[in-house]
């Protein structure tokens, strides 16, 4: 799949330095697991599984949009380097639009992602549909 060249807007410090730069406005950066969230869980004990994994329809639509509405789709999974061939099949074979694949996240869940951009999560719980705003409470660093 040709996928489209990623343009950043540049920035800069207070001092005119430069920093790392962001994506245009309204364009997200999505990092979506795998295992259990576009497909059934498969543990990686069990990789023959991979390839038979059944995709979770609605994920497949969902992250399609949003891959042509222009957003960054980089599926980031617990799986090791040793399964990439097989996960960059799979995917392909059922169709799904993404940029990029990072293999080699932490096991065990319970994430807590610290980071100097603006960082948005969404637990999935089943079914992929459009993202709506609510208000939640969250944790923050305390100023």
């Amino acid at each position: 799949m040709k996928k489209r060249k990623l343009e950043l807007k540049p920035l800069v410090d207070a001092e005119g330095r430069p920093i790392s730069p962001i994506l245009p406005d309204g364009i997200k950066n999505f990092l979506i697991d795998i295992d259990g969230t576009i497909c059934e869980d498969i543990p990686n004990e069990e990789p023959w599984r991979m390839v038979t994994a059944r995709p979770y329809p609605d994920a497949l639509e969902i992250i399609n949009q949003w891959y042509d509405d222009g957003h960054i789709i980089t599926f980031f999974s617990s799986r090791t380097e040793q399964h990439r061939t097989i996960t960059e099949y799979w995917l392909d074979l059922h169709g799904f639009k993404y940029h990029y694949l990072l293999l080699g996240k932490p096991r065990g869940g319970h994430y807590h992602w610290i980071d100097n951009h603006i960082v948005k999560a969404t637990r999935f719980k089943g079914k992929f549909t459009q993202l709506v705003l609510r208000n939640k409470i969250i944790e923050v660093f305390e100023k």
